[in-house]
């Protein structure tokens, strides 16, 4: 039998998993320690789990993170979708200057944005709070939909389009029929990339959330000031169990729709 080569790639793919993997597998297994420090193992425990879902703070930062990142996707779903259909679709001298400024905010630190719809707000006198983060979140999540579903217009056969006009069919039901069936799994990987975005931001959300509403990530980073409990661990064990539900979820329904056709 031939000896297997050692392969230097094996190595730096079992060192990348580890750095990414690891830190994960610690906040599940320290979610489970029957102590505050989370350097030493002291038992097992459900306690935190317990003191989780008793935490009406923390429960309600989770709740409007969640609120916050569904309203902002959907935002920039829409807009970003139109938007990148509308590059595609329409030639003028400005394009290369308009599609330049569409992906602007995906290059300017979150700082500086942060201070600049801070200012902008004020300037308007609107009060700061939901209003404001969902519009805030909006804004510098519409170019990361915007690149998704314009990558994908590009792969499209314009044909498809073409002879649906030669047949009679309007703007709106080859809308409708041809191409947003087309891009839709673009728009969705967008709405995820953009949901992920709003639901880990704390610079952007700091400058405009406002006294009275706090999101998950800054109730988070305000505890990082006493050190992370355990109870942070149980809580991002919660929400990385569901993740990975959803994306089991989703690969049944990509296995069954792919086994259908």
């Amino acid at each position: 039998m031939k000896k297997k080569k050692f392969r230097f790639s094996h190595l730096y793919l079992a060192v990348v998993m580890a750095i990414t993997y690891l830190p994960l597998v610690m906040v599940v297994i320290f979610s489970f320690n029957d102590s505050k420090l989370t350097v030493s193992w002291k038992g097992f425990t459900l306690s935190w789990y317990q003191k989780l879902f008793q935490d009406a703070a923390l429960i309600a930062a989770l709740k409007n993170s969640l609120i916050l990142g569904v309203v902002s996707c959907l935002v920039a779903a829409v807009i970003g979708t139109l938007g990148a259909i509308g590059m595609a679709r329409v030639n003028y001298k400005s394009k290369g200057m308009m599609e330049y400024l569409s992906t602007v905010p995906i290059m300017v630190p979150e700082i500086i944005l942060g201070m600049v719809f801070m200012a902008f707000f004020s300037l308007l006198n609107l009060p700061f709070g939901m209003l404001t983060l969902v519009l805030a979140h909006s804004a510098f999540c519409i170019p990361y939909v915007y690149m998704m579903v314009k990558a994908r217009l590009v792969g499209i056969d314009k044909s498809l389009e073409e002879a649906a006009m030669d047949l009679g069919a309007s703007p709106r039901r080859i809308f409708w029929d041809i191409t947003l069936p087309l891009i839709m799994p673009a728009v969705l990987s967008g709405c995820l990339l953009a949901f992920a975005m709003s639901f880990d931001d704390v610079v952007i959300s700091i400058f405009v959330n406002g006294p009275k509403l706090s999101t998950l990530p800054i109730k988070v980073y305000t505890q990082l000031k006493t050190g992370v409990t355990p109870e942070i661990n149980a809580l991002c064990t919660v929400i990385l169990t569901a993740v990975i539900l959803v994306e089991l979820v989703s690969s049944l329904f990509q296995k069954k729709s792919r086994g259908s056709r």
